[in-house]
């Protein structure tokens, strides 16, 4: 069996984080040390920032056998405090626990099969639920990847996603790490940034896209690059237009979730369909009921921590998976997202946030006596929050949210009225409010 952090690739090859890098090997030493200091802990939290000590932690925790669990380096006390007592993380990894990038350990024995990490995510109400996903799963899922996107130990990865989720940790730093690819990360996704990479392979959601496109030298240097890939939310046809005229490239696009990974991938050697998310994975099965996709697959959470109820609802009777997004297909199984069943859930700049998360936060402040949040239409982050309050007016709305919550979960606008709008059951019509937006 390939061990999890894969055997391919040159051990010199390196993985460079904001600037600073390591060689393969020196990385893998670097995690055994933070492996002999927490192996046996149930669960171990890792401070997740743009870092190569970020990097390290995981590592060590894959090869300790230790579920990690990222916390968001912007989250607020609120949001931290519940991930940490939920999930029983015993230490903090970059917090509360240092990590030497220089301290160096003999590598310990492969860890038999069981639970990697624990991801939290947003769903329609309350704080984040943690998906558990196993060693297993994301092996299976990230070879997958690997043969959809040509991805071989050749390529150069660029992207500079963060490193709380699984865009840009499991699938922009664990899948390099077992394909035994070249791994830069920019530190943040800026168009210079990735123009200066040189690399044959990036990753990126709209957002990155749409501002590389409006940077013309930052687009003409990608003209060299074997693939880009978007995903995280639908790429706009306006985006890829731009991209295209100015780098030549069109990316190709893909659909997961934390709670699936990725189940539906375009392949890097068919033709380019913009809006299209491709076609199921191998071992990936699909169906529409209701417009909603549904997916089984070896790869998908075990449940979520802790919610016995939340992960029974999860799943239909018979065993396949609610994803709460509406698709299409066409007569060559091709997938297009084109919307979500629920309004509660909101893709801001690459990010999911649940509304009802941020409805409590803003309910939280005296002034507040009503709240309801939706995503507007934006041409920047695809969907920006905007929170329509009852109440007595304040400046400070946005930056109480932060406070609490996790900073790109605050509302970007606040618009004060007199009251919400309402059915005759009194329940708040937020497609209403999408309307008048």
């Amino acid at each position: 069996m390939t061990p999890f952090l894969g055997t391919a690739g040159d051990l010199d090859a390196a993985v460079s984080v904001a600037g600073r890098a390591l060689s393969r090997s020196d990385l893998l030493e670097a995690g055994a040390a933070v492996a002999a200091r927490v192996g046996g802990a149930p669960m171990v939290g890792v401070h997740a920032t743009p870092t190569l000590e970020t990097v390290v932690a995981v590592v060590g925790c894959l090869q300790a056998g230790v579920p990690f669990v990222p916390l968001a380096p912007d989250a607020g006390p609120l949001e931290r405090e519940h991930v940490l007592r939920d999930s029983g993380a015993a230490l903090v990894l970059g917090g509360d626990v240092p990590v030497d990038v220089t301290s160096r350990a003999a590598l310990p024995p492969e860890p038999g099969a069981g639970v990697a990490a624990v991801l939290y995510t947003s769903g329609t109400t309350g704080l984040p639920k943690g998906a558990v996903l196993t060693r297993a799963g994301l092996a299976a899922d990230l070879d997958a990847l690997a043969d959809a996107w040509g991805w071989t130990p050749d390529d150069v990865l660029v992207h500079g996603l963060p490193l709380f989720h699984v865009h840009g940790l499991v699938l922009g730093v664990l899948g390099a790490l077992r394909v035994g690819s070249r791994l830069v990360h920019t530190g943040k996704p800026a168009p210079a940034a990735y123009a200066a990479a040189g690399g044959s392979l990036y990753f990126g959601v709209p957002t990155v896209w749409s501002r590389v496109a409006a940077d013309a030298s930052a687009a003409e240097a990608l003209r060299g690059a074997r693939l880009l890939v978007s995903g995280s939310a639908p790429l706009p046809g306006t985006t890829a237009a731009a991209l295209h005229a100015r780098s030549g490239q069109v990316p190709v696009e893909r659909y997961g979730m934390t709670e699936t990974l990725i189940t539906l991938a375009a392949r890097h050697d068919e033709e380019r369909l913009v809006g299209s998310v491709g076609t199921p994975l191998p071992g990936v099965e699909t169906r529409l009921v209701d417009d909603e996709l549904q997916v089984r697959a070896p790869w998908l959470f075990t449940g979520y921590l802790n919610r016995p109820e939340a992960t029974e609802d999860a799943w239909t009777e018979d065993g396949w998976f609610r994803t709460g997004d509406t698709a299409t297909v066409d007569e060559r199984g091709r997938f297009r997202i084109v919307g979500r069943t629920s309004i509660d859930i909101i893709k801001c700049g690459g990010y999911k946030i649940g509304a009802g998360e941020v409805e409590d936060a803003l309910l939280a402040h005296p002034a507040v006596r009503e709240a309801a949040v939706v995503g507007l239409p934006d041409d920047d982050l695809g969907q920006r929050v905007v929170a329509f309050v009852v109440g007595d007016e304040v400046p400070d709305l946005p930056d109480f949210v932060a406070g609490s919550l996790s900073v790109h979960k605050r509302p970007r606008e606040v618009r004060w009225v007199d009251a919400l709008p309402r059915n005759a059951m009194g329940k708040v019509q937020k497609k209403a409010l999408v309307s008048e937006g």
